[in-house]
């Protein structure tokens, strides 16, 4: 008796079953974003790649890999703002339209890129163009359309007064020598390669790009370009990812399409693997028949797949891997959804690497705390500085004019008043236009007197995670910034006249005093004047003060050197006391150059400029601490890196002396 055939499948259908069920088992657990991003990322390093050299025209969109100091001053002289004479405000005292005064001309035209060879004596004056520099003797810049040449003589009619310092811009006060120009991590723009081109810098150091494979697998895939044959179509996941790397701060290494053969696959992303930083791959990650992308990654080293379906609609097949430290990411083949996907957990990965912070809002709304006057008839854009405050953002607009050019670079957006309006009234409520896609809000505000030794303790709060603006306002305006809750912590160094003590009469009710560090004030010369040379400081004061040829340059009311010169010189007003600029590197700068031949300003400074320095006394470099604030943890952050024995070690190369704990 013959049996019956058995009804069976074939062999080569069962494997082809038991290889799609091994297939199906493998594939999805599906997990939340949540959980796929924290799964993705504990496996990854996403501190900021080592930096590289490049030439300054090809930083645009590179991130600073160091702290860059400025290596010049700029100005790197006082330089006229306007078309003009240059000359002594006090020589004009009295001027108007129906009572014009006269002023003999000196033999000299100042040219941009020439140095004056004639001092503006009392009663004298120099022609000079806008940019040129300021002469020895002269205080201010009176305009051209003010004055009325007399040729016969040769003289001016003045006939309006001038204000010391009036359309000078003082050497330093754009961008100080030595100071920290950019900070590592700063993203670059155009407006930071101007500020970089102004120091003269035609190479920097940035955060190397990370290097991201791009590949595209499946069967129906054809080269951009080719023909499309029945059942193609054109890989446009390549070209779309790899604009989106290159969007985000990567460098995009396409290796092309590749058919559904596991061993070429394998190949092929073994080698990217070798050569770049991270491997992102589109299409077969799914559980379809031809889906071979995870089961190859999943074969390329430890710790391997991390996640393989993710709860997001377009999105699920997601699959992430990390294999020799490096990040895998296997994309779905839908274009919506691999796009998708990237975005939500690649971006991150390759912004971190190349050292880019996120992205913000293009708007905020602010307050705007004090009137900004405006001309009316033209609509105006006010630069702005956005801080922290009590009911919301505070908008503070930039303190420093047309011509410097870190006005638009530290700016983080503008306002706009419209042509009507004379002016923004103070505490109005404005919209601010950000700046670039990077700019938020820092974490710490720091108003008052500035020091380079300040920058060191910003430095180590960034270093912690923390992003500090510095508004450089002076003592005076750094303690009512602090009464009125406009900043964290406000830098001071004001001496009391009856004590003698610094800063601690700045205290009222809910301002605490930190301490900070002490920095000698002493009276800078040029090395061989015989004025000063070998003198201690107050004799040679004292013989520079009974010379009146021998020129001072003073410091701006509000800063706490004044109050120190002010005492030096016993009320006393001696050639140069009208020239007042806002920093002690601009009174290095004049003494260095000659325009004056001293003044008072701090020990670091002096050696920086290569000056003679006779001490005076030590002053307290402190922090007014608005105690409202001191629990917030940027603040702690910033008064435990103020604390930090590296911190302090830094401080003290500087030449100062940090306060003990």
């Amino acid at each position: 008796m013959t049996s019956e055939p058995k009804t069976s499948r074939p062999e080569s259908e069962l494997l082809a079953a038991v290889r799609q069920a091994a297939r199906q088992e493998q594939f999805l657990e599906v997990v939340s974003a949540e959980e796929a991003r924290r799964r993705f990322e504990g496996h990854l390093d996403l501190t900021p790649l080592p930096g590289e050299r490049v030439a300054l025209a090809a930083a645009l969109g590179r991130v600073l890999a160091d702290d860059l100091a400025a290596p010049i001053d700029v100005p790197p002289f006082d330089r006229a703002n306007v078309d003009g004479f240059a000359l002594r405000a006090a020589d004009s005292t009295g001027a108007a339209e129906n009572t014009p005064k006269q002023i003999a001309l000196n033999a000299e035209v100042i040219a941009c890129g020439h140095a004056p060879k004639v001092e503006v004596k009392p009663g004298t004056a120099t022609t000079i163009a806008t940019g040129g520099v300021v002469p020895r003797g002269a205080d201010a810049v009176v305009m051209i359309e003010h004055t009325e040449l007399i040729e016969s003589i040769p003289a001016i009619e003045l006939r309006r007064g001038a204000t010391p310092g009036q359309f000078i811009s003082y050497a330093g006060s754009d961008i100080a020598r030595g100071e920290t120009l950019m900070r590592k991590g700063q993203a670059i723009g155009s407006r930071e390669i101007g500020m970089l081109a102004a120091c003269g810098l035609a190479e920097i150091g940035v955060v190397r790009r990370p290097k991201v494979a791009v590949l595209s697998t499946g069967d129906e895939l054809v080269a951009l370009g080719e023909s499309l044959r029945p059942g193609g179509v054109y890989d446009s996941n390549g070209a779309i990812l790899s604009a989106a790397i290159a969007e985000a701060g990567g460098e995009p290494v396409p290796y092309g399409s590749f058919p559904d053969d596991a061993a070429k696959l394998e190949q092929v992303v073994r080698r990217a693997l070798a050569e770049c930083d991270m491997v992102v791959l589109s299409g077969g990650t799914s559980k379809g028949a031809g889906d071979l992308s995870h089961r190859v990654v999943s074969q390329l080293g430890q710790p391997g797949i991390l996640v393989h379906g993710v709860a997001l609609k377009p999105g699920k097949p997601l699959c992430l891997a990390v294999a020799g430290g490096k990040p895998i990411a296997v994309l779905p083949g839908f274009p919506t959804s691999a796009i998708f996907t990237f975005h939500a957990f690649v971006v991150p990965v390759i912004r971190a690497r190349a050292g880019l912070p996120p992205e913000a809002a293009e708007t905020v709304e602010a307050r705007v705390p004090m009137r900004i006057a405006s001309e009316m008839g033209r609509k105006e854009f006010v630069l702005v500085s956005l801080i922290a405050g009590e009911n919301g953002a505070l908008a503070f607009p930039s303190a420093k004019g047309s011509g410097a050019v870190t006005s638009f670079s530290q700016a983080d957006g503008f306002i706009e008043i419209d042509a009507l309006a004379s002016a923004l009234d103070a505490d109005t409520q404005a919209r601010v236009t950000l700046i670039g896609s990077f700019a938020r809000a820092p974490d710490v505000v720091i108003m008052g007197s500035h020091d380079i030794a300040l920058d060191v303790v910003v430095g180590a709060l960034a270093e912690r995670g923390f992003s500090a603006r510095t508004i450089a306002v002076g003592s005076q305006g750094g303690v009512a910034a602090a009464q009125r809750g406009q900043c964290d912590v406000a830098p001071v160094h004001l001496i009391d006249p009856a004590s003698g003590e610094y800063n601690r009469h700045l205290l009222s009710p809910g301002i605490s005093l930190v301490k900070g560090w002490q920095r000698m004030q002493g009276v800078l010369f040029r090395p061989g004047d015989r004025r000063f040379e070998g003198k201690g400081a107050e004799d040679a004061v004292t013989a520079a003060l009974a010379d009146p040829s021998c020129l001072m340059v003073n410091r701006n009311a509000g800063a706490g050197t004044r109050v120190l010169i002010d005492k030096l010189v016993a009320g006393l007003r001696p050639p140069g006391y009208a020239n007042q600029p806002r920093s002690h590197n601009a009174v290095a700068a004049a003494v260095a150059q000659a325009r004056a031949d001293w003044g008072v300003a701090i020990e670091p400074v002096a050696r920086m400029y290569g000056l003679g320095f006779l001490p005076l006394s030590p002053e307290h470099y402190d922090f007014l601490l608005v105690e409202s604030r001191r629990e917030r943890p940027a603040v702690q952050a910033f008064l435990a890196a103020l604390r930090d024995r590296r911190t302090k070690d830094r401080i003290g190369a500087l030449g100062m002396q940090p306060a003990d704990d």
